[in-house]
């Protein structure tokens, strides 16, 4: 199958390394759920903690911090009801007295030949994704984005808006994948990065958990 990453990489996906091609290669009718299992370092900045505090209303960023912290991702492909190839990734960070999520659905715009994310299970901040290869890593740096409101997308300014990076690679000698994902910002710095490895499973399933169906009544995207 061909996966939302594969199509925005184009020809580059190919000097992926294999793990991490089949990670990222799921595709909307092939049923598969992948879980990652692993342990995080995070750390977050102090400026916006009463923000970080807000967005775990909506399965976001959140304010702990902490080291070696148990984690789980789960990723699975589908097809949108507006119908667009998306991706859902749900993150756990378990910090004992409580679990954090972070979710965030990656769809694939084919009019617009671009990847776009919506960051928490409605989906309120969207943002454009730029992929590229290095030394067979995936890494995803972010672009544009807009706050949604229902259908309009209102575009944020940069001094409101995030730099985001992510790089997943996976390391032959231990076996396993390591990631690394920082969230900056011009006016207060660090957000919040964490940093771990994790190994991966994939199992078969029968369609798409219907609470991994995140970002529900996407039928527009934001302006190119």
């Amino acid at each position: 199958m061909t996966g939302v990453y594969e199509r925005a990489l184009g020809e580059a996906a190919a000097d992926l390394h294999p793990k991490v091609r089949d990670r990222y290669s799921l595709g909307p009718d092939d049923g598969t759920v992948c879980v990652g299992r692993g342990e995080m370092d995070i750390t977050r900045g102090t400026l916006v903690l009463p923000a970080l505090y807000a967005m775990t209303t909506q399965n976001m960023l959140f304010p702990e911090a902490g080291e070696d912290v148990p984690f789980s991702v789960t990723t699975v492909a589908y097809t949108t009801d507006g119908g667009h190839e998306a991706m859902t990734t749900r993150r756990a960070f378990d910090f004992g007295d409580t679990t954090r999520l972070f979710d965030s659905l990656t769809v694939w715009d084919a009019e617009a030949g671009r990847l776009l994310d919506f960051l928490g299970t409605h989906g309120r901040i969207a943002s454009e994704l730029h992929p590229r290869v290095e030394d067979g890593a995936l890494v995803v740096a972010g672009g544009r984005q807009w706050a949604r409101l229902g259908n309009r997308y209102v575009p944020l300014p940069g001094p409101l808006a995030a730099d985001v990076e992510v790089r997943d690679r996976y390391d032959e000698t231990d076996e396993r994948y390591h990631v690394t994902a920082t969230v900056e910002n011009d006016l207060v710095g660090h957000m919040l990065g964490y940093r771990g490895t994790f190994t991966q499973e994939q199992t078969s399933g029968d369609g798409t958990p219907d609470d991994l169906r995140i970002v529900r009544g996407l039928d527009r995207l934001p302006p190119r």
